[in-house]
């Protein structure tokens, strides 16, 4: 039976662009291939053009985060990055790149700001790495950090229109069709998926053989162990976008287990840890 998904998400291309500061030294990788005694350029030595400085630093962070988040958030669609963001979580995803968008641009402006101090503490950090040419323009550092995105309606499956004879339609929207059927299983393999790992993670720290030897370290469990099984459970309400009955069902079920739980309880109590072993081993086994 044919899926259509355009009503329950849309398509969003997010593009994050950061400075690397990164320079090729050939003077240096030629100086290094010499020492060693290489026949031929063995490597590359890239110099760090803000070596020593935060600024940049705290804006691939942030960037890195933002990417993390970003996927987490969706579904995975094209080769080329695009996404399905699923319309239940449209608002909430859009208010937080709202949030992210203005640390983003908040840190670049700072580090434009800062870009000749910068400039003068590089030239400290690398000693005889320095060369001024290196450095960019203050009025160019701007433009080389973006944070964009593009969001575009899905498709109804099978919607193919094209001014050609009909046999070649037909071939050309059942291979859309399928193209599109496959996609959205894709979609919905990594939901699955994002359940399957947590479910295992679980399994392998509840079931450590070290909880019942006798004066063996047990092993650790960290407050995020219950906390990231329910954020998941909250996502997946949103992830599941053709309404999968198993996964809502496998979803409500870690739900079920997991309310209630704390960390100390797991740690503390062996039958908490037991009955909690015993219901994510046979929410896993079902899948």
């Amino acid at each position: 039976m044919s899926i259509s998904i355009s009503s329950s998400a849309v398509h969003i291309d997010l593009n994050i662009s950061v400075w690397t500061a990164r320079k090729l030294d050939r003077k240096v990788s030629e100086e290094i291939d010499g020492t060693k005694n290489t026949n031929t350029r063995a490597g590359n030595y890239n110099k760090n053009l803000l070596a020593g400085t935060k600024q940049l630093k705290e804006v691939q962070s942030l960037a890195g985060e933002i990417r993390n988040w970003h996927l987490k958030q969706t579904l995975p669609w094209s080769d080329n990055g695009t996404r399905l963001l699923p319309m239940s979580n449209f608002f909430k995803y859009k208010e937080q790149l709202s949030e992210y968008q203005h640390q983003f641009d908040t840190k670049v402006k700072q580090l434009v700001t800062d870009y000749p101090q910068l400039i003068s503490l590089a030239a400290y950090n690398l000693g005889e790495l320095f060369s001024r040419e290196d450095y960019p323009p203050v009025q160019d550092i701007e433009s080389k950090f973006k944070l964009s995105y593009t969001i575009i309606p899905v498709p109804e499956a099978g919607d193919f229109r094209l001014d050609i004879g009909n046999d070649i339609r037909e071939e050309l929207e059942t291979q859309y069709e399928d193209a599109y059927q496959q996609k959205v299983e894709t979609a919905m393999s990594s939901a699955w998926s994002r359940l399957h790992t947590t479910l295992e993670h679980m399994v392998g720290k509840l079931a450590d053989p070290r909880w019942d030897e006798e004066d063996a370290k047990n092993p650790q469990v960290y407050d995020s162990f219950v906390g990231h099984g329910m954020e998941l459970t909250s996502l997946l309400t949103s992830l599941n976008i053709t309404k999968d009955p198993d996964l809502e069902q496998a979803r409500t079920a870690l739900e079920q287990a997991l309310s209630g739980v704390q960390p100390d309880m797991i740690r503390e109590q062996p039958y908490i840890r037991e009955r909690l072993l015993k219901e994510v081993q046979s929410i896993k086994d079902l899948m």
